[in-house]
């Protein structure tokens, strides 16, 4: 094992890649564009999306960390030798670096919520109430926004296989059969078939909306933690002998799996909550999405199933703590693999520093809350994540030499120039995905 260290399996590395990819992107952020964009015709387009675009931007981070063994900054600015595509390289590791900090900023903060809620149902189920946990408060965002972050740097702390590969073996088959459990009790409930009409059935006059196509492909490159370096950094930590592109097919299909069955749990459970009286749509007639429909839509249904509803609120908030987890764990991981490669720092130290920069960070925006949450999530998943991508492309399809892009996925698949990936993926990537993400990007900026 390399002094960096490596993930031990197959099942330990796409476990935990899929963890990184399966969060509240896709827990909560996948139903909320699903309620907001019309159903089932956003649940199309994101599948479209997710492979067309995603998957190659997704193949480009894996091949690029494991080739390179190191942290996005590194990696970037080593693929030419080139001085000012190399500096190129080490400004955009850098500002990838940046926004997942700050997207792990403002992720805390929602997490914490979560954390927050999972103690109200499970004390509601033992028979008592703590009516803080609920309020909104600088208080209690930061007290759980804290606690979230200790968990977060706790796991990272103890490195690639004792830490994170060794947390995520365990967390994510908890997180599918939580959902599982969930999906099947709320479909039997009064009013769920109408939500699965709404899930189920597309409005086709809807597929070619700029607005909805705009968010299928944030979702896509936010619920896959794009663009940002988490894949990259996870990519380096793979075995040598490993065949990248069916591993990367194992985490895209895992995510967008999770991302499917979340809508499929929540666009159900909405339609419950309105058999049971809970209001789940606006004044314009659109379903409730965001903040509200996971704290004030599903709460409210959970409230009217009597004591089985604390046991479902509780499984459900513990389902969105751990999405959260086994995402903020890859996050922080990019700037902790920094710090270890590039300075030298010891691995507990790192995350240990940079849980309480992001602490602070999240601090400040708790304390200036209206007018810093909504544009630090806006300039980080709308903008800067699918510039990074759209750079990502132009590294691997047009800078990096690509015989040695080849000589890099031989190691763990004799003969792929033969296969369907390499006749397909590396055109893709040099022309296709940078050309529809600079067109999406701009649809974003005029719509």
């Amino acid at each position: 094992m390399s002094a960096r260290g490596e993930f031990s399996s197959r099942i330990g590395f796409v476990l935990a890649a899929a963890g990184s990819a399966v969060g509240l992107g896709n827990i909560w952020g996948f139903p909320t564009k699903v309620a907001e964009n019309g159903g089932a015709a956003f649940v199309l387009m994101y599948l479209v999306m997710a492979f067309l675009l995603a998957y190659p931007v997704l193949m480009a981070e894996l091949i690029i960390g494991r080739a390179k063994r190191a942290n996005m900054i590194d990696a970037l600015g080593s693929l030419s030798s080139n001085s000012k595509i190399r500096v190129a390289g080490i400004f955009t590791g850098s500002i990838g670096l940046l926004t997942v900090v700050f997207i792990l900023a403002f992720y805390s903060i929602v997490a914490g919520w979560m954390i927050a809620f999972f103690v109200d149902a499970a004390s509601n189920m033992l028979g008592f109430s703590i009516p803080w946990l609920t309020e909104f408060s600088i208080s209690r965002n930061a007290t759980f926004m804290a606690l979230f972050l200790f968990l977060t740097g706790f796991v990272v702390s103890g490195g690639v296989s004792n830490g994170i590969e060794r947390w995520s073996v365990r967390l994510m088959p908890t997180l599918f059969t939580i959902i599982v459990i969930l999906i099947v009790y709320v479909s039997f409930q009064d009013g769920a078939i109408e939500g699965w009409k709404a899930y189920l059935v597309p409005d086709f006059s809807r597929l070619l909306d700029a607005g909805l196509l705009i968010d299928a492909m944030g979702q896509a490159f936010f619920s896959m933690s794009l663009g940002v370096g988490t894949m990259l950094v996870y990519g380096s930590y793979i075995q040598a002998n490993e065949n990248l592109p069916k591993l990367g097919a194992s985490v895209a299909l895992v995510d967008i799996g999770v991302a499917v069955f979340a809508g499929m749990l929540i666009i159900p459970a909405m339609y419950v909550a309105a058999n049971n009286g809970v209001q789940i749509f606006t004044e314009t007639g659109a379903l409730i999405q965001g903040d509200s429909l996971i704290f004030n839509v599903l709460p409210a249904l959970f409230a009217t199933i009597d004591v089985v509803g604390w046991v479902v609120a509780t499984a459900f908030f513990a389902l969105m703590v751990i999405a959260a987890l086994t995402s903020s764990i890859s996050m922080l991981e990019v700037p902790v693999a920094y710090l270890v490669d590039h300075q030298g720092v010891e691995r507990k130290k790192a995350s240990t520093i940079l849980s309480v920069v992001v602490l602070v960070i999240s601090s400040v925006i708790i304390l200036n809350f209206d007018a810093l949450f909504g544009l630090v999530i806006s300039i980080t998943t709308q903008y800067s994540q699918p510039l990074l991508g759209f750079v990502l492309c132009l590294f691997a399809g047009w800078v990096w030499n690509r015989n040695e892009i080849l000589t890099e996925l031989k190691q763990g698949q004799v003969g792929v120039e033969q296969g369907l990936f390499w006749r397909i993926w590396p055109w893709y990537i040099k022309f296709v995905c940078p050309i529809v993400i600079a067109f999406m990007f701009y649809r974003s900026l005029t719509a």
